[in-house]
């Protein structure tokens, strides 16, 4: 066992080496021991096996499996006061994340439950089964205050776990049924599958969704976000979405210098053709672990762009591999930055996006009955 290094200096030796055939279809390289952990585990010799005579030691491994564990919460409603996030409460149904995007700044999250930011957070799940019945509780109290709420702010809240345990899907029969507000953010296609529920609320001004985009680069995507919706499927959602008349938008996000920005005014051009009303972007970031985690996945699937990649990242960060300051940690600051922001103006002026900018109904709010409540003495 070794001890924790310090926290800005990056590990010299790769802990939680995690054989390619393993991990097929994940997108961290590692499985590194969270930051706040008192020991890390390493392997001397990254390419070292070990058979100890009980053979097999040539063949494959399986591949990583993903578990789930189930969360009891007290409250689902998680509160900010940051003054770059334009959302002052949210939901996230899910703890970690399959997609598995290299660049999520929400990987380091997993730290606090003593697991890995990296492959753990694509592989060892957590699910809050209950999130409607506890969301119900907290919109009947009498204090509460109707805001617009998030979801899939932190992780993807349309995730392929999704699928399966259709804890999003209840949080928006809530909402729905107390006309309630929502703005929802995704990289999937299956917030598609919602429509039903979205449509209705959109009309009275309750709903809005913004579909991500990182690339249009199918070959790139599959390897940067392994278990996301292809770029194409993510067009034909906002397709879908528009067609419903559920007001969408396109968030060009995150721009990785070098590597994805050349791209930008065509990923704004593709999401308005499909229906896209508005659009955004934020730089990509990498917080605490994420900066590790992001070199590797560079040096193994961009090597030819690592370096320039990482020059203009601290180009725009101040030097550092990020900047967490409020009013430059979302877009930046430079030179290059300031380029990016210019393209990005000029293209959505030109596309003729943000034209009309969407604000939610708060005023229409009912609040549910309790299905917990005491039962009333009066007869």
């Amino acid at each position: 066992m070794l001890p924790v290094m310090e926290r800005d200096i990056a590990p010299t030796l790769r802990d939680g080496v995690v054989h390619e055939d393993g991990r097929r279809g994940r997108g961290a390289v590692t499985n590194p021991t969270g930051r706040f952990e008192a020991e890390r585990r390493v392997l001397r010799d990254a390419h070292w096996e070990f058979d100890a005579g009980w053979g097999g030691g040539d063949e494959p491994p399986p591949p990583l499996r993903t578990t789930v564990t189930e969360e009891t919460c007290r409250t689902v409603i998680a509160r900010n006061e940051s003054p770059d996030i334009p959302f002052s409460t949210s939901i996230n149904p899910y703890r970690g994340c399959e997609h598995g995007c290299i660049y999520c700044y929400a990987r380091p999250t997993h730290s606090y439950y003593g697991l890995s930011p990296g492959l753990d957070f694509e592989s060892r799940l957590f699910v809050k089964p209950d999130a409607a019945r506890v969301l119900r509780r907290e919109l009947s109290r009498p204090g509460y205050r109707c805001d617009v709420i998030a979801l899939g702010t932190n992780t993807d809240c349309y995730q392929p776990l999704e699928r399966e345990r259709r804890v999003t899907r209840g949080i928006l029969e809530l909402l729905s049924a107390c006309d309630h507000p929502v703005g929802i953010v995704t990289k999937s296609h299956l917030v598609t599958r919602d429509i039903d529920l979205l449509a209705p609320m959109a009309e009275k001004g309750l709903a809005q969704v913004f579909i991500s985009i990182t690339t249009l680069d199918r070959k790139l995507a599959r390897r940067m976000e392994p278990r996301a919706a292809t770029p194409p499927r993510r067009l034909n959602a906002i397709r879908r979405i528009s067609a419903a008349g559920i007001p969408v938008g396109v968030l060009a996000s995150p721009i990785i210098p070098g590597l994805t920005d050349p791209e930008l005014e065509s990923i704004l051009g593709a999401a308005r053709d499909a229906g896209a009303m508005s659009a955004s972007y934020v730089l990509v970031r990498l917080p605490h672990e994420v900066k590790y985690l992001f070199r590797e996945w560079l040096s193994e699937a961009v090597p030819e762009r690592a370096s320039r990649v990482m020059s203009l990242i601290h180009d725009m960060r101040d030097g550092r591999d990020n900047d967490p300051r409020f009013g430059s940690r979302m877009k930046g600051s430079g030179p290059y930055a300031e380029m990016i922001g210019k393209r990005f103006k000029l293209a959505v002026g030109r596309l003729g996006l943000n034209e009309r900018r969407i604000s939610l109904d708060t005023t229409l709010f009912r609040p549910p009955d309790r299905d917990d409540a005491q039962l009333s003495l009066r007869l």
